[in-house]
């Protein structure tokens, strides 16, 4: 009965249920950790003094760099279906290192400045990875589906992180956030490890055979893929492909993620779009520690208001994606989902321009972060689900990071010189409300293409 219910109101067939459930698991708890965690960076990076936040990028930008050929080592030796392991481990014995050294030096200004950088790395390498996972797990059509549901996790824990740093950074500080993070990271391995096993018993060549109707590449695929169903043994050993495969390294250069993005004009397309939406997200982020350092000069109210932002973006976004996004997508296509957002942002700016203050730019921080988290990110990885299965993590890792936290950097220097020579943030305002119509169009061009993939 229940689960008739979940698969009409979700839209979800009667197998999804399982797996969607496990996916909405792993991000809610890895959203949950990092979002707790989101307010303490904020707090580091002000204490670090907000006219050296610009160098902060570039650190971030250059231990980017650093940790991109050893993520590239470990996915071209470590079997597939472990490579989320192995990295999430990592991170989570990081967090409790941090932990101790916050018990033990609270005050260290290089500490703080260390932690900033540290988690401006690991957010985009974790969520990215998680996001791997399940473009190389779930097919296309399904993608459509069902990204907009798993999306719904990462939104829920990110509501509910900031709740937990807002009510336990006094009682147990910012040491004993770490370390609650830390416990949730492993967690998610658990709910990861659930969706591989779904995929083992449902091998991707049965699913296909089965997608919606609306998938023109289903209806030329589906005669190959009943008779390979219908043969005897055949579901058998697609399904022992399927995990031979899984359990392979990927093989292939530390580096070669950037490489098969160079090579191809559709994963440029795609870091273009990343590096657009990355500047846009640098130009309102300076405003907001500026405005808020200017507000709330007390560390402990600044984490408060860094949360309670955080909270309500979660709270705006998780309706969405339960109830619209995936339906969006499959009825409308992914290109609604990659041009709202820009188009609203490019307004946002405007109206900033008019009216440089700490509530309009709250209002417009809200409303973009929430239409990112709900329409732009599971656009995004849906761009994913065309390209072959080393490009899904070690190029899809590589724009996610690299070219992510590239643009963060290039941007962080480009709005210090447009305030450094303008002495007006509605001049800087303007040059936001341009970045997002580039951003725009280039979100329809990616659509069109991949409307043309196979």
């Amino acid at each position: 009965m229940l689960q008739r219910l979940l698969t009409r109101l979700f839209n979800l067939e009667r197998d999804e249920v399982a797996p969607v459930t496990a996916g909405f698991v792993l991000f809610f708890l890895l959203f949950a950790g990092y979002f707790m965690l989101r307010p303490v960076r904020e707090t580091m990076g002000i204490t670090g003094g907000v006219d050296n936040l610009q160098w902060l990028f570039i650190g971030t930008f250059v231990a980017t760099l650093a940790a991109m050929p050893l993520f590239g080592w470990v996915a071209a030796r470590v079997r597939r279906r472990r490579i989320l392991y192995w990295v999430f481990g990592f991170f989570a014995a990081n967090l409790a290192g941090f932990a101790l050294g916050f018990l033990a030096r609270p005050d260290s200004v290089w500490l703080a400045r260390t932690f900033y950088v540290w988690l401006s790395v690991f957010n985009l390498i974790a969520i990215s990875l998680a996001w791997s996972v399940l473009v190389d797990l779930f097919a296309a059509a399904q993608a459509r589906r069902l990204f907009g549901l798993m999306a719904a996790g990462a939104s829920l824990g990110g509501l509910t992180g900031p709740l937990l740093g807002v009510f336990l950074v006094g009682p147990v500080g910012h040491a004993g956030l770490l370390l609650l993070s830390s416990l949730l990271l492993v967690a998610a391995m658990f709910a990861a490890r659930r969706v591989q096993r779904w995929r083992d018993a449902h091998p991707v060549a049965e699913i296909a055979a089965g997608e919606a109707p609306d998938d023109a590449g289903r209806q030329a695929a589906m005669p190959a893929h009943r008779e390979l169903r219908e043969a005897p043994g055949g579901a058998a050993r697609a399904q022992a492909g399927a995990m031979r495969d899984r359990n392979r390294p990927l093989g292939g250069s530390p580096f070669a993620g950037a490489v098969d993005v160079l090579r191809s004009p559709y994963m440029l397309g795609i870091a273009a779009f990343v590096l657009l939406l990355a500047s846009v997200s640098t130009f309102l982020y300076f405003e907001q520690a500026r405005l808020v350092e200017l507000r709330f000069p007390d560390k402990h109210d600044q984490t408060r208001v860094f949360g309670t932002i955080d909270a309500t973006v979660q709270a705006l976004a998780i309706a969405s994606q339960l109830f619209l996004t995936g339906r969006i997508a499959q009825r409308l296509g992914i290109g609604v989902l990659l041009v709202a957002v820009p188009v609203v942002a490019m307004f946002g700016f405007l109206w900033l321009a008019l009216a440089p203050t700490f509530a309009v730019l709250a209002v417009v921080m809200v409303v973009r972060r929430a239409g990112e988290y709900a329409f732009v990110r599971p656009g995004r990885e849906m761009l994913w689900t065309s390209v072959a299965p080393q490009a899904k993590y070690k190029a899809k890792n590589f724009v996610d990071t690299v070219v992510y936290r590239g643009a963060d950097a290039v941007s962080a220097w480009a709005k210090a010189g447009v305030d450094l020579l303008a002495q007006q943030p509605a001049v800087a305002a303007l040059v936001g409300a341009g970045i997002a119509l580039l951003w725009a169009l280039n979100g329809a061009a990616l659509a069109r293409m991949q409307r043309r993939m196979p």
